[in-house]
């Protein structure tokens, strides 16, 4: 699995009927904008169906595994930059994994071979739609699609999500076998699975398992700016190359994209990880009609979770009441203005129950700027509702710092202690690529660039960037180095918060 996620820019989609129409005048069905289909199987997830589970996954494999896809990537060669200073060539980063194989730049400026990746996807469109996660496709220079029949496609990018690890890409088909997408807020735990996708350069494969999480947040978004990690996990055996592929349920319905493992080897060691099929309607219905995502903020800072008792006791979480604890408001934001303070415990969206802060953050992304949701919550023990409209700047589903770091235009990590050691510093957050925003409109700023301070503030981790930043007034420097360099560099900063 080619983990790494990167900011990719692009520019707007054409519009979306002017190639939704075939030469015959039929329309070509789209599960992702189109009313869902009936099941492929009936089976125990269908509503009215018997409670009973298959006794093999033939049907729903043969019926999934044609809309599977095999993508091949390709990545143009970057140079390592040199000891003289960060000049004006852009590093590329591809995150701490290939420092391994490459080494940390260190030495004299020499160019690295092409990469190559793979990895999987599904087929959304009759007319060539197919729906991936975003570090399959960052930074690819030719994309390579193959179909379950052996026909290859040239394949572009239509658009991207580096939050939510998403992508949508295009080849020039018709006809094409579409996968039912189901709803995934309707998936239990233990319910059986299957997993299908390419892994390891293999032809299309498929692994059977059961769902053992649901919103779960592994904290392994780290390059994107405001990431949304609302994982359903499971034990159906995923690998490198894995990527972008099907989860499905037993009626051969897509419920969500496999994206991520948790491994110390690298390869499956139990458990996997896929994006929801709700939140990636959202999304990539999103980019198909708008070009982009129209994401709506909420404006709130929520407890982290796994606090001890004690911490609970002093921030006076209430143990009792089963829900996300509200840390601070933004009193300009679409919580604030709706009435929600300080100290209430979120139980409820739009009448889905909310037990995390990572389902309180799927909730949230699955709706736009304008939209209205309902609030449940739970004040002084008594428990009230709320009416709140999304906003579409400052404030945000996780955090108001969040929020802040987005408008930066930038995707960040945090540096390495073995790199901060080699530096001679204690910490800092690396900026890894500059898109549209705050450091492209008033720095000259280069991917590669090391943040240590911001203002008067140590920044030794991207959680101290997020904090510093939502504390800042509108004016202040930014303080850093460059790997190569043995400069300071201060970049100023002005309306910030305008």
């Amino acid at each position: 699995m080619k983990m790494k996620s990167k900011v990719i820019l692009l520019g707007a989609v054409a519009v979306i009927g002017s190639y939704l129409l075939f030469a015959t005048g039929k329309k070509a069905y789209n599960s992702v904008l189109d009313a869902p289909q009936a099941a492929v199987i009936k089976t125990a997830y269908t509503g009215t169906a018997p409670a009973v589970q298959p006794i093999d996954f033939e049907k729903a494999a043969s019926a999934a595994v044609p809309s599977v896809v095999h993508i091949k990537v390709s990545m143009k060669a970057r140079q390592v930059a040199d000891q003289d200073g960060p000049g004006d060539d852009q590093q590329d980063p591809m995150g701490e994994m290939f420092k391994h194989f490459f080494g940390n730049g260190q030495g004299r400026g020499m160019a690295e071979p092409d990469q190559k990746a793979s990895g999987s996807g599904v087929i959304i469109s009759a007319d060539g739609y197919i729906v991936t996660n975003n570090h399959v496709v960052n930074n690819a220079t030719a994309i390579t699609v193959t179909l379950n029949n052996r026909k290859n496609y040239t394949a572009k990018v239509i658009g991207t999500d580096p939050n939510t690890d998403m992508a949508l890409i295009k080849i020039d088909a018709k006809d094409l076998p579409v996968m039912t997408v189901g709803n995934s807020d309707e998936v239990k735990l233990g319910q059986w699975v299957l997993a299908i996708g390419y892994p390891l350069n293999l032809d299309v494969t498929v692994t059977q398992g059961i769902v053992s999480a649901k919103s779960r947040n592994i904290g392994i978004n780290t390059q994107a700016s405001a990431p949304v990690e609302s994982f359903i996990q499971t034990d159906a055996a995923v690998n490198p190359g894995s990527s972008g592929g099907a989860l499905v349920n037993t009626n051969g319905e897509l419920i969500a994209i496999n994206s991520a493992i948790a491994s110390p080897t690298g390869s499956f060691a139990g458990y996997a990880y896929a994006v929801p099929s709700n939140l990636m309607k959202k999304v990539i219905g999103d980019i198909m009609k708008y070009g982009s995502v129209q994401r709506g903020y909420l404006g709130i800072s929520m407890a982290p979770e796994g606090l001890e008792d004690a911490k609970k006791k002093e921030l006076g979480i209430d143990n009792d009441v089963d829900g996300v604890f509200i840390m601070d408001v933004d009193p300009k934001g679409a919580a604030g203005e709706a009435g929600i303070k300080k100290g209430d415990v979120i139980v409820d969206i739009n009448d889905q129950a909310v037990t995390s802060d990572a389902r309180l953050a799927e909730l949230i992304a699955r709706q736009k700027p304008g939209d209205h949701v309902k609030i449940t919550y739970v004040r002084s023990g008594a428990q009230q509702n709320a009416d709140a409209v999304l906003q579409g700047k400052l404030g945000t589903f996780g955090s108001v710092a969040s929020a802040a770091v987005e408008s930066l235009g930038a995707s960040f990590s945090d540096l390495s202690k073995d790199d901060a050691a080699k530096l001679g510093i204690d910490g800092g957050v690396i900026v890894n690529k500059i898109h549209e925003g705050v450091l492209s409109s008033q720095t000259n700023m280069h991917p590669g660039f090391i943040i240590t301070k911001i203002g008067d503030t140590r920044v030794n981790s991207l959680a101290d960037l997020k904090d510093v930043l939502s504390k800042q007034g509108s004016n202040f420097q930014i303080q850093g180095v460059y790997p190569d360099s043995k400069e300071v560099y201060y970049y100023g900063i002005n309306d910030f918060k305008k």
